[in-house]
Formats: C-alpha cells, sequence, structure tokens
C-alpha cells in the first residue's frame, strides 16, 4: 500500500459519512514512519478522531519517546500500547513503559493493550476493538495453530454464536495493504482498489452472504453444518473452530477468505 492509497482510502471514508475514527495499526505502522505521520496528518485535516497502535519498539528512553511521538501531538485521540509476553519477555515492557511516560507527557491520551497466555480464562470475551487491559486470547490465525493445544477445548456445538462482532451493524471494518475490507480478519466484503468503498457498503447484506449469513444465524457451528465441513470434537473457542472452517472453504470462496497471509498460505511469487 502506497501514500496515495491511503490518501484514497480517507477520502472515500470521508464521503461515506458514517465514519468518525480511522486507526492506523499493523503489524507496526511506525517502520513506514513518515507515510504513518504524514497519513495521520491527512485524517486529522479530514475531521477524524484518529487512533495509533505500536508495541512502542522504539521507545528506548522517555527521552526518545517523546520525540518519536511529539508530531504526532494535536493530531492522535487515542495512542494504544500493545505489550505482552507475545511481544516481549516480560508482560509490561519497559518500552511500553517509557512511551506511556511519553504520551503523557505530551497530553496524548494513552492506554496499555495486553492478551492474556492461554492458560489465563478471562469471563467477558472483548467485542470489538480491544479494550485497555487484559483481553482473552482469540484462537485464530497462528494462535489457532501454535497455541489452541495449550488451551482447554470445548464441544464444538458450543460455539454457535460469533462472540467478538456485530455482522449485522458493524462498528468497524478493517483494510489490509492489499485493499481488502475486512469485518473480521480473513472476511472480506470487498476490495476497495477495485469497487468503491460506498458500493462495498452499500452492497452488504449480511443475512444472505454465503459465510457471514451462517456466521451470524448460528456461529460457527452452523458454518460447519452449512457446507458439512468435516471437523474435530472439540475447539479452544468460537474463532478456533470459526477459522479452522474457513481454511477448509478457501477453494470454495477464494474472493472472501482471503488474503493468503491470514492463512498461513505466502506466495513466494
Amino acid at each position: 500500500m502506497q501514500y496515495r492509497d491511503i490518501q484514497s482510502i480517507l477520502y472515500q471514508a470521508k464521503i461515506l459519512g458514517t465514519i468518525n475514527w480511522i486507526y492506523f495499526e499493523g503489524g507496526e505502522p511506525t517502520i513506514l514512519y513518515p507515510i504513518l505521520l504524514k497519513s495521520v496528518q491527512v485524517a486529522h485535516s479530514a475531521g477524524f478522531n484518529v487512533g495509533l497502535v505500536s508495541n512502542a519498539y522504539w521507545a528506548t528512553s522517555q527521552e526518545d519517546a517523546v520525540i518519536w511521538l511529539q508530531p504526532f501531538k494535536y493530531l492522535v485521540q487515542d495512542f494504544s500500547i500493545s505489550s505482552d509476553l507475545y511481544h516481549y519477555s516480560e508482560k509490561l515492557s519497559q518500552q511500553a513503559q517509557f512511551a506511556a511516560a511519553a504520551a503523557a507527557e505530551l497530553g496524548i491520551p494513552t492506554g496499555i493493550i495486553s492478551i492474556a497466555s492461554p492458560e489465563i480464562k478471562l469471563t467477558s470475551p472483548s467485542s470489538g476493538m480491544l479494550p485497555p487491559g487484559e483481553s482473552c486470547l482469540m484462537y485464530r490465525g497462528r494462535a489457532a495453530v501454535k497455541l489452541s493445544p495449550c488451551a482447554s477445548h470445548h464441544p464444538w456445538e458450543e460455539f454457535n454464536s460469533c462472540p467478538h462482532e456485530d455482522l449485522v451493524e458493524p462498528g468497524r471494518v478493517h483494510v489490509d495493504p492489499l485493499g481488502n475490507i475486512h469485518i473480521c480478519q480473513g472476511i472480506s466484503l470487498g476490495n476497495v482498489f477495485e469497487k468503491p468503498l460506498q458500493d462495498i457498503v452499500d452492497e452488504y447484506l449480511p443475512q444472505s452472504h454465503p459465510i457471514l449469513g451462517s456466521l451470524h444465524q448460528g456461529g460457527p457451528m452452523a458454518l460447519v453444518e452449512k457446507y458439512e465441513v468435516p471437523h474435530e470434537e472439540a475447539y479452544a473457542d468460537a474463532c478456533h473452530l470459526c477459522y479452522s472452517t474457513r481454511i477448509a472453504l478457501r477453494d470454495q470462496f477464494p474472493d472472501i477468505l482471503t488474503p493468503d497471509q491470514v492463512y498461513g498460505a505466502y506466495n513466494s511469487n
């Protein structure tokens, strides 16, 4: 994704008229620092509230962190710092502490978000954007493969709803570097480089969608039953069953269950 692509997406989001917040996430967005800063400036100028999510690898001291964050003062309304044992060797990293202190010094609203280890059970799964504090691990992507064996499993029939997203009236979508609009990572509603965002939104009919219709009506269990997908008897959570089922359906719905990177398939060409 190039800067002009980001400009186009922000313009289309503004025209849509229903989007209030733009978040720049990763991966790690600060790796492309000049493009990130320019994009944040454009989003702010367009009237959006702007959020930034970073693991703060660059915060090697509070003084350095202030230098990194100074250009974002008055531009960013929410700075979320990722810090947990998936990012660092300690739950609250020194970098996160330096970045949080620097943001406080600059008056940038800040929160630290972390993902719990598989053995930690949290009673309330998060819905939508992760809140500050510790959130439960969702077994999708690499977590479904690498971490699900460490978790307790439950009968697949229990996963009869989507606990994390409002599929009928979604409060957010994700845009990946390839232009795919995701309602959940790996479920594309269309590609903004191929079709205007307004058209993608106008054409969204979740009840009749080949993937989301089942997820809305009966969660991952309904998706398994609709397409008669072979399955295990137990899974770590709803995301684990959903992700595993979607992998089995990718050949049938290649334009929806995309891109390859979300599903651990990397094209070397």
